[in-house]
Order: C-alpha cells, then sequence, then structure tokens
C-alpha cells in the first residue's frame, strides 16, 4: 500500500506540471518529486526485496518475453527499478547542478541555460551562457567576474570585494549601478560598508506615474504616526492600522524582517474595493486590511533614491551609462565579441580578461593622444 500510494503522489506531481505549462505557470521544482515520501534510491531497493520476498512466499513467479501476462507484483516491481534508475539520473544532475542554479549544459557544466537578448527564432530560446561583470572607472575596466548566475542580485558583493581586496578596504567609496542590482542585500552591504549607494531602484519609473502615488492600498500613500513609542499608520479611511507582530523570510541565506500592521476593523468602509488586493465582497465581506512592510528594505531603498536624485546622482547615472554600457556595446556591436571560445568558469574568466586588458590598452592610447577626455557630465541633461 505504501508503494502504491508513493508513486501516485509521484504520478500526481507530474500530471500537475503537465496542466501547469499549458496554463504557462511555473513549474513545480524536481526537488518536490524526490523528497515524496522520503524516496531515495535505497528505500526502493528494500521495497524491491519486501516485493521479491512475497513473490516467493506466495509462489508467483516473474516471467519474461513478448505475449506473457506480468503479475501485478512483477509490474511493480519493474516500474521501481525505472524509479531507481531515474532518481540516480536525478541525483547525480542535481550534484552538478548545485543548490544556485535550475539548470546546466551538457556540453559545459559549469555554464547555465539563460534566455538571450538576441533570439532570431523570436521563441524565447536559451543557450548555455556566463554571467559577465565590468567594473569600470574613468573608462578603463578595473575588475571583471563571471558567473553563471542568471541574475545580477548576487555578483555585485563578490565584484566589490574583488575590489577591496586588490587596492584596499577604504578604498571604495561609491557605487553606481543598474535596477537589476538593487537588493535589500546589496544595499545593505554598501551601507555597513561606509560606501554610498548610486543603485536605481526597480520602480523608479513607476514611482512617477499617478497610479503609484494615488494608490491608497500602499502604506507609503497612508498618514504615518507615532503614539507612546507605538507607530501605527492611518489609512484613507481614517482608521488606524496598528503593528500585529513580527515575520522573518529567509531568501537565498539572507533574512528579511517584515513588520505586520492591520486593521481591526474595516466593516462599512466605502474604500475596501481600491485598498484590500483583489477583494471580493460576496467571497470574503468581512475581511479586514493587513500589510507587511520590511522596514529596513524601505529605508535603504529611500536613501537610494535620494541618492540618484541628486546632482552628483544624475551625473554618475549619465557616466555609468557612457562608459559601462558603452563597454558591453563596442564588445558586442563594433567588434562582434559574442561568443566565448573555451569552457569551464576559470578559462572564461582567463579570456575574457585578456581581451578586457586589450581594450584599457586602447583606452589608454587614446588617451595620450587626446582622442578622449574625463566626462565631465551634463547638468541640464535628464536621466532616466
Amino acid at each position: 500500500m505504501f508503494v502504491i500510494e508513493g508513486m501516485e503522489k509521484v504520478r500526481r506531481v507530474i500530471e500537475e506540471n503537465r496542466k501547469r505549462k499549458l496554463t504557462k505557470h511555473k513549474k513545480l521544482p524536481n526537488n518536490a518529486i524526490l523528497e515524496i515520501d522520503n524516496f531515495s534510491p535505497l528505500e526502493i531497493l528494500k521495497l524491491q526485496r519486501n516485493l521479491t520476498r512475497i513473490a516467493q512466499g506466495e509462489g508467483i513467479a516473474f516471467i519474461q518475453g513478448k505475449g506473457m501476462h506480468k503479475p501485478e507484483i512483477q509490474k511493480l516491481y519493474e516500474e521501481l527499478e525505472e524509479c531507481g534508475k531515474r532518481l540516480m539520473g536525478y541525483k547525480d544532475c542535481f550534484e552538478i547542478m548545485g543548490k544556485d542554479r535550475n539548470s546546466y549544459s551538457k556540453t559545459d557544466l559549469e555554464a547555465t541555460f539563460m534566455r538571450m537578448k538576441e533570439d532570431h527564432m523570436l521563441n524565447g530560446q536559451l543557450k548555455p551562457a556566463y554571467n559577465v561583470q565590468i567594473a569600470v572607472e574613468n573608462y578603463f575596466i578595473v575588475h571583471g567576474y563571471v558567473s553563471n548566475d542568471r541574475t545580477d542580485y548576487n555578483t555585485l558583493i563578490p565584484v566589490l570585494e574583488k575590489h577591496r581586496k586588490a587596492f584596499g578596504k577604504d578604498c571604495l567609496k561609491e557605487v553606481t549601478a543598474d535596477s537589476g542590482y538593487c537588493s535589500e542585500k546589496n544595499l545593505l552591504y554598501l551601507k555597513r560598508n561606509g560606501i554610498t549607494s548610486y543603485i536605481k531602484l526597480q520602480d523608479h519609473e513607476k514611482r512617477k506615474t499617478r497610479a503609484y502615488q494615488e494608490d491608497i492600498g500602499k502604506y507609503y500613500n497612508m498618514k504615518y504616526e507615532v503614539f507612546e513609542d507605538e507607530h501605527y499608520y492611518i489609512c484613507h479611511d481614517g482608521r488606524e492600522l496598528r503593528h500585529i507582530r513580527t515575520e522573518q523570510k529567509e531568501q537565498d541565506g539572507y533574512t528579511q524582517t517584515l513588520e505586520v500592521y492591520g486593521c481591526a476593523d474595516c466593516s462599512g468602509c466605502e474604500h475596501k474595493a481600491k485598498c484590500l488586493y483583489r477583494y471580493n465582497e460576496e467571497k470574503n465581506p468581512d475581511r479586514e486590511k493587513v500589510m507587511k512592510i520590511n522596514e529596513r528594505w524601505e529605508e535603504l531603498k529611500e536613501e537610494s533614491n535620494r541618492n540618484i536624485q541628486s546632482e552628483k546622482g544624475i551625473l554618475n547615472r549619465q557616466i555609468r551609462s557612457i562608459q559601462t554600457e558603452g563597454h558591453f556595446g563596442d564588445i558586442k556591436e563594433n567588434e562582434n565579441f559574442r561568443r566565448f571560445h573555451y569552457r569551464s568558469t576559470e578559462k572564461v574568466y582567463k579570456e575574457f580578461l585578456l581581451y578586457a586588458i586589450g581594450r584599457n590598452i586602447n583606452k589608454y592610447h587614446r588617451f595620450l593622444h587626446e582622442e578622449i577626455q574625463k566626462y565631465e557630465g551634463k547638468k541640464d541633461q535628464k536621466t532616466a
């Protein structure tokens, strides 16, 4: 009975993934299938031995060959045999892939499948690739970093640590980056190390819209009050949202702290439809307003947003868009360097490092002949 129940759970997960694929929803992770009932190759071997004993005890012979009707216990045995082989294959794949990735290339085990900007077939094809990062100062590439991470969140701190290790801990005063690097972990690292953040927020453009500024359900459009060391918010209808509890959430090895605020009574409020997310009066008429706020994350974002809106921040963003993005534009379009010739992270890094050295020599030559000069910025020009 245990075997049948376990196999049914596996089948349900596979069927659920098929439905999710049709509706374009994210699939359940393979780990969910592997961890069902603590399944492992050893457990499957034990179950196979039990089935063999049962078959011998009841005088059931396992038969082979075409046209032969196999007994049910043999079918279960063979199904477990197939599952064991697949589990061993999955185990090898997960060991190669590690915890931080969900794919890898069979021709280069350290490369991750990524969605490329160049998509000639217009079907969102994936290709094995590396995420290359560069640190630029006055047109020169100071550092390079090659990662198999698909996003930029986890690449900022390794680049900065590498820079501080090479030039000293106090050499870094400010960092300018685009919104792909904006995360609580990165901004907190900059603040703790005394580095000024000029990182663009992910909702930078959204903050300019009327819908953002007039959304009455968001905490930033509510009144914030303090009474006898107690913090609370006042909603659009004049009701108080007081602190209920503190929650913690761990993500990628980093712990986030969330403060939960809620209204004790939302009955009779005429703004419920606009204030509550996906509010349905028929299904849940007594639903109350509850909101979770990561206060440290919001404070770090506001500080970074003030920095990028300042005169210095506008100049830094102009410099970044010209110098850093200019390097990638030259590399890909003008010099047509779009493919690495070597495999593995170490060899790819060395190949890119040699290429970066050549670019720096070229920049130095142009500086000597005054073909380029240090960019002073256009302070009257608007920057995105």
